[in-house]
């Protein structure tokens, strides 16, 4: 089973830290039970940290040498207002996502879902490419960089100008139907939504400190109950999920394959503002380096391949990449 990134993440609805959340009770399956070890995981700091100059001049010239495939997390993305999961000001800390079998099960968990990411998503898309999306861009047309994966769901390297790109986690920008399978585009869907809700977001007061890297919100009993949830556009079913990978869902075959193939055109592996706490990212730096490629890592936490990184660059991610372009005289 694959599970979920610890990245700018995807869309899953927020429950207490303290428990397991609505519907997470018998009948939920291994499937549940694996997801939430994963959200529970504690990375802890098992490496030192190779010396600033020493990790700046180590990857700027893997990246010279040859294309590097660069595996992002939720760092990449603090830049742009948009929060981390295990950060010291991650969102783990006050609520924890729901997996995907609370949300297929339980009607009231995905209609709690759905009003908390009708308010944030205001934030999420007014959200814009920061430095380190445009860097990785650049390295990519300058060649020093062969394609990025990404655990973020976001979609913000794909408008900062990354080509080869693979969203693993899938994007916030379409809504999927778990019925009949229609996808429809996330502004037209919210567009319904709007129509539905008249007055909601004019009412409701969006504090940005409480949105979750997965584009929803806190919000009180009182306005989750008042939100009127849309149908499916072609079979009505309210059965609507982000299409996006939840905790608890596999990783579609085509992605993993492709993230597979553009590993074995690249040289060298850099993982960019990532913990890799859950297996499908760290499968692809596992499966590099077992094909002998040189690892570097730049984060501002510990991450669970960190030990086997050739160049371990403790640090926050835009603040890097702003060095290595000059190192780099990009």
């Amino acid at each position: 089973m694959e599970d979920r990134s610890s990245g700018a993440g995807a869309a899953l609805g927020p429950e207490p830290v303290q428990g397991t959340g609505s519907g997470a009770g018998v009948g939920l399956g291994d499937a549940h039970q694996a997801a939430l070890r994963s959200i529970a995981r504690v990375v802890d700091e098992t490496a030192t940290p190779t010396p600033p100059n020493e990790a700046r001049r180590g990857i700027a010239g893997l990246l010279r040498r040859g294309p590097a495939l660069v595996v992002t997390g939720a760092g990449v993305s603090t830049g742009s207002g948009i929060p981390d999961y295990r950060g010291p000001q991650g969102s783990l800390r006050r609520h924890r996502p729901m997996t995907y079998q609370e949300f297929r099960n339980d009607r009231e968990a995905s209609h709690r879902y759905w009003a908390r990411s009708f308010v944030g998503w205001r934030l999420m898309n007014r959200a814009a490419p920061n430095v380190v999306h445009y860097a990785l861009a650049e390295l990519e047309q300058e060649g020093m960089v062969g394609g990025v994966v990404t655990q973020n769901v976001d979609g913000l390297h794909a408008r900062a100008g990354s080509r080869n790109l693979v969203a693993l986690h899938g994007d916030l920008s379409s809504v999927a139907c778990l019925v009949c399978g229609h996808v429809e585009d996330r502004n037209s869907f919210d567009r319904r939504l709007r129509d539905a809700n008249p007055g909601y977001l004019e009412s409701v007061s969006l504090d940005p400190s409480l949105v979750n890297p997965d584009g929803d919100v806190e919000l009180s009993s009182e306005w989750v109950d008042r939100f009127r949830m849309v149908g499916c556009f072609v079979c009505g079913s309210t059965l609507l999920k982000p299409d996006v990978v939840y905790f608890g869902e596999p990783v579609p075959v085509e992605r993993k394959e492709r993230a597979r193939s553009m590993l074995e055109d690249c040289s060298s592996v850099l993982v960019a503002g990532s913990s890799l706490a859950v297996m499908s990212g760290l499968r692809i730096i596992l499966d590099g380096l077992r094909q002998g490629k040189p690892l570097a890592v730049v984060n501002g936490g510990p991450g669970r391949a960190d030990t086997r990184a050739t160049y371990l660059w403790r640090s926050e991610v835009e603040p890097a990449f702003l060095q290595l372009l000059d190192e780099l005289d990009v």
